[in-house]
């Protein structure tokens, strides 16, 4: 017997992100980590027309989930170095720094963004790194 799992409407859904979102603290809204993006594992199966493409947008989507911020900004040399070796041979890891900041921009709906850039690890040399709070 399988249960069909259970639809939030709209409404509900707002409601249920109203209660989790007041957990962002005033001291913790600007922050900066470091992580490493398995972009092989995210990648498997896209053709290969598409895979630098889709590798920036799957950095993007990471980010806005690890910061919660709907504004997100690839810096130019991790674009480049995502598409470092063509359209088809993306690397298969990268390590970005993610960066929560406040937007001084005026006329912006949020006022925090989050600032993508890369960082250089040395190759085949992802292994043991571990997600690191950095200090600005």
């Amino acid at each position: 017997f399988f249960l069909w799992p259970r639809v939030l409407s709209s409404a509900q859904a707002c409601v249920a992100m109203a209660k989790g979102a007041g957990k962002i603290k005033r001291s913790e809204d600007v922050v900066t980590r470091e992580y490493t993006i398995h972009l092989k594992k995210l990648l498997h199966g896209i053709g290969f027309k598409k895979r630098a493409p889709r590798a920036v947008k799957e950095v993007k989507a990471f980010a806005k989930k690890m910061m919660g911020t709907d504004d997100v900004r690839v810096d130019t040399k991790l674009n480049k170095f995502l598409w470092s070796q063509g359209i088809k041979a993306v690397p298969g890891r990268v390590r970005v720094r993610l960066a929560r900041k406040r937007n001084d921009d005026e006329e912006a709906t949020d006022k925090l963004y989050t600032l993508c850039t890369h960082v250089v690890v040395e190759r085949h040399q992802y292994k043991g790194l571990q997600t690191v709070n950095v200090d600005e």
